[in-house]
């Protein structure tokens, strides 16, 4: 079965359109002639943004990622989040042209299949079709724990409470995101929906239900106490881990 695009028209609303164009063209300025083209996924290019509450994610893509500079990077954000305060958060994620074309099922999957181009040419449109199976699913999540650990350690130490609910709403939903991946097989389609996601994933995941409605539960409303939310987390995590594993070993017993 082959993966269809999340997104297949991009709508954005009138509230956000002077944003995005305000963001592409200071990264634009900012790293002239380095840019190859730029992304975003979520609800702002669906047109289903919720002033003052949807964040907003970028992917930019380039031929090499040490060309973009962190600092002014983020300097950038703080001015447009000053700017319009109707986005709560900026996330951008950088990859290489390479990245894309020699990991499609990661990378290629990620600009292919959530993402949608807002500037540039479509690299996406060079991926082969990426097809459901283990090997995907597997791959999909090589850096799941990389990511997991490094949002584990920066809520550990958070002492600002803004930053905490940040995080435990980055958490619970990079969460969902894995375990949604788990059961790829039986939906046939990715959802970006997080409603929808959750009720894949009680339907097909053998996962206590109690540990999903509480991590989407964070996910709407993250005021909760740090060391009950690591300890449930920590579960999920397990849950997600030797699901994972059992798929790698059926498909090497079958291979």
């Amino acid at each position: 079965m082959i993966l269809e695009k999340v997104i297949n028209k991009i709508e954005i609303q009138s509230e956000h359109k002077d944003f995005v164009d305000k963001y592409v063209d200071n990264i634009r300025t900012e790293f002239k002639g380095k840019i190859h083209s730029i992304y975003m996924c979520g609800s702002i290019p669906k047109g289903t943004a919720k002033p003052f509450k949807s964040d907003a994610d970028f992917t930019i893509v380039c031929e090499n990622p040490k060309d973009i500079d962190y600092e002014r990077l983020s300097n950038i954000k703080d001015r447009l989040l000053e700017e319009y305060p109707v986005v709560t958060k900026i996330d951008t994620t950088i990859c290489s042209i390479d990245d894309i074309l020699n990991k499609p099922n990661e990378w290629g999957f990620w600009v292919k299949i959530i993402g949608v181009c807002v500037y540039g040419h479509d690299v996406g449109e060079k991926v082969p079709p990426i097809i459901i199976s283990p090997e995907f699913i597997i791959d999909l999540n090589r850096e799941t724990k990389e990511e997991v650990d490094r949002i584990h350690r920066s809520l550990s130490n958070a002492s600002d409470n803004t930053m905490k609910t940040r995080y435990i709403k980055g958490y619970s939903k990079r969460l969902i995101r894995a375990l949604y991946s788990l059961v790829l097989e039986d939906t046939g389609v990715w959802q970006d929906d997080m409603i929808k996601m959750k009720s894949a994933i009680l339907d097909y995941c053998e996962i206590d239900s109690a540990l999903v409605d509480y991590l989407y539960a964070c996910y709407l409303d993250s005021h909760v106490p740090v060391e009950e939310f690591l300890g449930i987390v920590d579960e999920v995590y397990s849950y997600f881990e030797d699901a994972l594993k059992a798929m790698a070993a059926s498909r090497n017993s079958f291979g």
